[in-house]
């Protein structure tokens, strides 16, 4: 792909996150004023608004496992991996809360939720294992439970009922409650 494509891609998807967050039902040409493109440079890379929001979807994945990824959760202690985990997991999901209500419409099925998480359920399972976590339940219901929190966290702060800051404190006092071994 052209440099100038790869920026032109760049630049679309800064503008969705930023829109969407204001105005979750923005259309493509409120995206494309807002990247200081033109709506058919849009729809050169995006055929649709749904095509577009799997795509601001897809780049939030990818930016939750690089945050993930560098709090290395498979290094030291597993419980003060553990806090790292949150942290690294909730700033990234964090700033896309308010993306989540536009979102909702271009995420999978919920049969197909679990597949569309699974490099970071895959994750958490992994500390989950290696550490001396809540052994009375599946690592697969922990990492799972772990995820509703983080979407819940999420949805608080999109309604505006949390701050982000708030929201990230109950989680990391939350999910080692969860994982605790009682």
């Amino acid at each position: 792909m052209r440099a100038d494509a790869e920026r032109n891609i760049a630049t679309i998807l800064d503008a969705a996150e930023r829109v969407l967050a204001a105005t979750p039902d923005a259309g493509m040409a409120a995206i494309a004023r807002a990247a200081g493109v033109a709506r058919q440079t849009v729809y050169a890379h995006y055929s649709s608004r749904e095509a577009l929001l799997e795509a601001v979807a897809e780049r939030a994945l990818a930016q939750t496992l690089a945050a993930i990824d560098a709090a290395e959760p498979e290094r030291g202690d597993p419980r003060e991996a553990l806090d790292r985990l949150i942290a690294a997991w909730w700033g990234s999901i964090g700033r896309h809360a308010r993306v989540l209500e536009a979102l909702a419409p271009a995420m999978p099925a919920h049969s197909e939720l679990r597949a569309f998480h699974a490099p970071i359920l895959g994750r958490v399972e992994a500390l989950i294992e290696r550490g001396d976590f809540a052994r009375d339940v599946p690592p697969a219901w922990l990492a799972a439970a772990f995820l509703g929190l983080m979407h819940t966290a999420a949805e608080e702060v999109a309604s505006g009922r949390l701050s982000q800051e708030a929201a990230g404190r109950a989680l990391a006092r939350s999910i080692p409650r969860l994982f605790a071994d009682r």
